[in-house]
């Protein structure tokens, strides 16, 4: 039987397609378990022993060790495996360029598409869930705009003519904002997109993101979705 080096707790609408993304550009194997967030199972006793914190995506080392939050699992793969196509080692000159960016995203961007994605998780009344909608766009849109700055300056990646692991990260949350017409204003980012999106073990991954993104789409027209 083949043996697995890690198990990926993610599935449908979570950010695990996100480090099946690393996994696939690093040839990692990993075997995924599929967590049912519209069900609420991320908020079931079992994952909740896994990560207390009922976040998606968790994983397991091989070492038994468990890991949360997309960004430090990501970051940890690309080290642990000498992944230096997705991230800089430490003594290049890119390293800084490359931490800032990947932090930015996760620290700043991140959150705004978050609230984008789950106003009604930031709002004490359902009839302020537009308004929080709303303004969480202008958030993510001033984000992108100072991406969008930098790329115009240095791109087409983040680092120049490197691909890394923040330009998998930007593209994974802009090819949200890019399907409804958002980034128009963005031109670099798009770019960037692009880019990332036509790499060869990637292009179905991102067709994955867009497939789930019309089923949440039929999901909250019914009035379903993730609380």
């Amino acid at each position: 039987m083949r043996k697995h080096l890690y198990t990926l707790y993610g599935g449908r609408y979570t950010r695990a397609l996100l480090v099946e993304m690393v996994m696939l550009e690093g040839e990692i194997d990993y075997q995924l378990r599929e967590v049912d967030i519209v069900q609420q199972e991320h908020r079931s006793a079992e994952f909740l022993s896994i990560n207390p914190a009922g976040h998606v995506p968790a994983m397991i080392t091989p070492e038994g060790v468990t890991l949360y939050e997309t960004p430090a699992i990501n970051l940890y793969l690309v080290e642990h495996h000498g992944l230096t196509d997705l991230a800089p080692t430490v003594d290049e000159p890119d390293r800084g360029p490359f931490l800032s960016g990947l932090f930015f995203l996760a620290g700043d961007l991140e959150p705004a598409m978050k609230r984008y994605f789950y106003p009604h998780r930031y709002v004490l009344r359902d009839e302020d869930t537009p308004i929080m909608k709303e303004e969480s766009l202008r958030a993510a849109l001033e984000r992108f705009a100072v991406i969008e700055e930098r790329l115009g300056k240095v791109g087409p990646y983040y680092l120049g003519t490197r691909f890394s692991l923040a330009d998998l990260t930007l593209s994974f949350w802009a090819c949200n904002l890019e399907s409804e017409g958002l980034l128009n204003a963005c031109p670099a980012v798009r770019n960037c997109v692009m880019l990332v999106k036509q790499r060869p073990k990637l292009r179905s991954k991102f067709s994955e993101l867009e497939l789930w993104r019309e089923e949440y789409r039929a999901l909250q027209a019914r009035g379903e979705g993730v609380r």
